[in-house]
């Protein structure tokens, strides 16, 4: 009998959203990251687009909505057994978004939601690289707001 092994890498997709200055994080409330906080964020649909992945996470988890700006940046992220095998390995697509309607609330696989000023982010248990990616979306929506005239 063969075992079928887990096809790895996966990908994955986030979105740090970000409304008047604020950004909107989440803690996860499934093993292993329970506790930890992150952007909104998970797998990709086969055939479906990374940037609406993350605009169907983001609802799913917050029942927040957002507009996809850019592309932020991209995390990896493997995980070994105490023996060296790969427990998990995905590649994850993280975007810049703005806000458009909605008020953050736990669902899905979050307990809890919510918009916090980047600088209290360092009180926060964070997900590896989940700040400079919000440092990230943070510069992109600043310069198209420089750009357009229009303040975030």
């Amino acid at each position: 009998m063969t075992t079928s092994m887990p096809l790895w890498p996966r990908l994955a997709s986030s979105i740090a959203v970000f409304r008047d200055g604020e950004v909107l994080i989440v803690e996860r409330a499934k093993p292993p990251l329970v506790g930890v906080w992150s952007l909104p964020g998970g797998h990709v649909d086969p055939g479906e687009p990374a940037a609406d992945a993350a605009l169907r996470e983001l609802l799913e988890e917050t029942g927040v909505t957002a507009e996809v700006v850019g592309l932020a940046g991209t995390r990896e992220i493997i995980r070994r057994t105490a023996e060296g095998s790969i427990e998990a390995h995905y590649v994850v697509l993280a975007h810049a978004g703005t806000w458009l309607s909605g008020e953050p609330h736990a669902q899905s696989d979050v307990s809890q939601a919510r918009f916090v000023r980047p600088a209290e982010l360092k009180g926060y248990r964070m997900t590896e690289g989940a700040q400079q990616i919000i440092e990230e979306a943070r510069r992109m929506l600043a310069q198209r707001a420089g750009a357009t005239g229009h303040a975030e």
